[in-house]
């Protein structure tokens, strides 16, 4: 009969062998422990649009600090419509995160755009659901950068186009800075100008002034319903008295102006201020004298 106490080193042996074996192997991955490096767009594939949960929803086109947020809340004040906190739809990416992702993605007709279109719609209905409105907007100025992939995703949107003299818009970042650079202040609002300059143009556009909104808010608001198709509402004006969520830094205006619930004069553009020719030459193209 084998002795016990033999097998039981025999054991112990053996699995130190194991672990010593083990100790000097090179570290064996998990199959999906670490995603591997994103690969390229099928470029040979252009998806075809996917069905929409939102068909026609309404982007406002702006600069930075044009009033876009004051529009904002006169449109979420009415009963029908919502207008959300700025949404940075574009920020929302997809990834296909293996080599085998994108041809998985064709076989159902999809590709990485359209799937963050997908997604991008996905959002603007949920957030509709939530609020029992029927009608959409985003307010996000970013949006002027992107707005023929938002019309690539929704041909059937609408757009506002909300102008302000570039001068006056160059002077409220400057002051809303602690440590402006002049110089790429000028060179963010030309950005923005340029391309406001494009949407201008398209003729299915509704165009409009934060001077004149701020002047005349109940002609400016009848005109954006009418362009909606939605009936005005004189509640729109009293936007202090509804809730519009929390005013916080990178989801719109913040200013105590804003919070007063009573909307303010535009402040004009200082004559004196600097402006690049460019900037200028689009003042005057939008209707603005020096």
């Amino acid at each position: 009969m084998r002795d016990p106490r033999l097998s039981a080193i025999g054991k112990g042996l053996k699995r130190r062998g194991r672990l010593m074996a083990q100790a000097v192997s090179p570290p064996r991955r998990a199959l999906d422990a670490v995603p591997a490096p994103r690969p390229p767009a099928d470029e040979g594939y252009a998806a075809p649009p996917a069905p929409r949960l939102v068909e026609s929803p309404v982007f406002v086109l702006s600069s930075v600090r044009s009033g876009s947020t004051l529009l904002r809340v006169l449109l979420n004040s009415h009963s029908r419509i919502r207008a959300p906190h700025e949404m940075h739809l574009r920020t929302l990416r997809v990834q296909l995160t293996r080599s085998f992702t994108p041809k998985a993605m064709r076989a159902l007709e999809l590709d990485r755009d359209e799937l963050e279109h997908v997604l991008w719609d996905r959002v603007l209905h949920l957030e509709l659901v939530r609020s029992g409105k029927d009608l959409i907007v985003d307010k996000t100025p970013a949006n002027v950068h992107v707005w023929p992939r938002l019309h690539r995703c929704w041909p059937k949107a609408r757009r506002i186009v909300l102008l302000r003299h570039p001068g006056a818009v160059v002077a409220s970042l400057t002051a809303r800075r602690s440590d402006p650079d002049h110089a790429a202040i000028r060179a963010e609002v030309l950005g923005y100008a340029e391309k406001l300059e494009e949407a201008r143009h398209d003729p299915a556009a509704h165009v409009i002034t934060y001077e004149d909104l701020t002047a005349e808010p109940e002609r400016v608001t009848r005109g954006i319903c009418d362009y909606l198709g939605v009936p005005w509402e004189s509640g729109m004006l009293d936007y202090g008295s509804k809730d519009h969520g929390d005013f916080r830094p990178q989801l719109g205006d913040w200013s105590d102006t804003l919070k007063s619930g009573r909307i303010r004069a535009a402040r004009p553009a200082a004559p004196d201020t600097d402006l690049p020719p460019r900037l200028r030459e689009l003042a005057r193209a939008w209707g603005y004298r020096d």
